[in-house]
Order: structure tokens, then sequence, then C-alpha cells
């Protein structure tokens, strides 16, 4: 199986045989961890350090999940406690590691690039684990999994992604992905989050809900970014609902079959109402949880087969 490189800072970039091949290696990780049978020696003698800039329970626990069992030793640094709090510098940080001689490095920073600066400070193989508003690439593969186990394949589906596309670094990611495995994908949302140059990636973009969801196969909202925003951006939360928020009524504009998907966490009732989020055959919510475990272990995989043998 080949990776492009000793890193995974992106999704753009990416090939589409490059991100198939993520997905077969995480489809069979997702049946493995079904059958109860996840303890391996893969990344035995290997050591695992999630960095979280930022707060994450769900890719932080995942990422630790994934590293456990494929038999790493697994170090979560919690930077409120950590030296980063007392002014020191990411490329201290860096130094710092590299001395631990770690081999994989999952971070997760509120400034877009910091993962690909620190991949140039480090010998560790880095996962991007989000950088600022700039990509998510192992939400993306976790959406595009789910999603092709409810559908088959990526090509040729409607993919509509819905709400805050201008804070959102998954939407950026899923819109690379997504385009160059051959689905059409539309953005949905208010000008004010919209970014200006969305359609150069290659998307229809809509303002009316109900336009946008017209026979979509998939419906993918997004969390209100409310951290990331100046004021007036959004008039109120009840006010975004009634336009953006998805609820039966909207939904009945997409294919009777569509699934619904977010990547958490949910502000119910202004994203997504409960009775479709928790839905029992049209939201894949929760799966998208238990996709997120395979899709890093077959991150974690890959990255570690070019490592070398002895540091």
């Amino acid at each position: 199986m080949s990776h492009p490189s000793k890193h995974l800072l992106a999704i753009e970039g990416l090939e589409p045989p490059h991100i198939a091949d993520l997905l077969d290696l995480a489809e069979s990780y997702a049946l493995l961890n079904r059958s109860g049978k996840t303890q391996r020696d893969l990344l035995k003698g290997r050591t695992l350090i999630n960095l979280f800039f930022e707060d994450s329970t769900r890719t932080r626990t995942s990422f630790e999940l994934a590293g456990k069992r494929l038999g790493a030793d697994v170090i979560n640094m919690s930077v409120s406690t950590s030296s980063v709090n007392k002014g020191e510098t990411l490329l201290d940080t860096a130094s710092t590691l590299n001395a631990m001689q770690c081999d994989l490095l999952v971070i997760r920073h509120a400034q877009s690039g910091a993962p690909a600066l620190l991949s140039q400070k480090v010998d560790a193989a880095v996962i991007n684990a989000g950088d600022g508003t700039h990509e998510h690439p192992t939400q993306a593969l976790l959406d595009a999994l789910t999603i092709r186990r409810h559908k088959g394949s990526l090509e040729g589906l409607i993919v509509a992604i819905c709400g805050d596309i201008a804070h959102s670094r998954v939407a950026r990611s899923n819109i690379h992905l997504l385009t160059t495995m051959g689905s059409r994908v539309r953005i949905i949302g208010p000008p004010t989050l919209i970014p200006a140059d969305v359609a150069r990636l290659g998307v229809e973009v809509f303002h009316d809900m109900k336009a946008g969801l017209k026979d979509a196969d998939v419906v993918m909202m997004l969390r209100l970014q409310r951290e990331r925003m100046s004021g007036g951006l959004v008039p109120s939360a009840r006010e975004f609902f009634r336009f953006y928020g998805l609820d039966a009524e909207k939904l009945a504009h997409a294919k009777p079959d569509s699934i619904v998907m977010h990547p958490g966490p949910m502000n119910r009732g202004v994203e997504i109402d409960s009775a479709i989020a928790d839905h029992p055959t049209r939201s894949v919510i929760g799966e998208q949880v238990e996709m997120g475990v395979a899709c890093r272990m077959a991150v974690l995989d890959v990255l570690a087969r070019r490592l070398p043998r002895n540091r």
C-alpha cells in the first residue's frame, strides 16, 4: 500500500488511489473491531503522542484507542498543564518531542499550518488532527468511509454540506476528498458563513436549504463555530435553525434514502433537530464515531510502515 508522504497533513493533494487504499484498510479495521479481535502488535515498541492545543474529547480519545488497539505506547499531552502555558513556543515543543524520540505525533492546533511547521522540525510522522480553519483529514476519511458503507461508492453521489462553511476545517477536508473521489458537492449556508472563493474548489453554492437539499444522497450538517466568529455573522440561534437547521420538513427534499451526518459536537435545535439526529435509519452520526477509530488505525498503520525500524 502506497502513501505519498511520511505525514498526513491534509487531504488536498492526495490522489484517488491513496484515498481508496486508506478507506479499504480502514474498512478491514472496522470489521476487525466489530469482531472483538482488536489487540495487535503492529505498533509494538512505537510511541504515539497526542498533542492537543485545542479541546477535543472524541478525536483525542479516538486516536488513543486506535494507537492502543495496534499495540503502541500512547501518551496524551495536556497542553493546559504543559510548558506551552509558560510561554514555550511550538518549535521549542518540537525540540522537546524530538528528544523523546516518539514515532507518531498527532497534533491539533488553533493555527492553520501548525502541523506542517511541526513536521519540518521533528523526525516523527505527524498527523493533523485539525489546524485552525485549514483541514481535518481523518474526519474526512471517517466521513467518506461511513458514506461508502451505506452507498457502496462515492462516485456520482450528491453530498450537501450545510451550515458554517467559512470556519469549518471539516468542510474543507470533505470538499477535497469528495470531489477527488467523484462526488458532486453542494455547499449550503447564509452568505456570511460561506467563503467568497469556495466555488473554485469545484462545489455548487446554495443559500436556500430546500433547493440545496433537492435529491441529495448525503446531508452533512456542521457545527456552528461561535468561538471562531466575530460578531454579527448569525442573527440568533433560533433564526439560524429556522433557515438552516435540519428538520423533517427540510430533509424531505433530499432523497428518501439519504443519510444524515454531523461531525459533532452537535448543537441540538440549532443545526439539527433532535428527532433527525437520533433517527434510527437516516442518522449515521453514531457510526461516524465508530468509523473514526477504524480510520485512525488505518492512518497510524500506513504511516508506521514508512518509519525506520530502529530509532
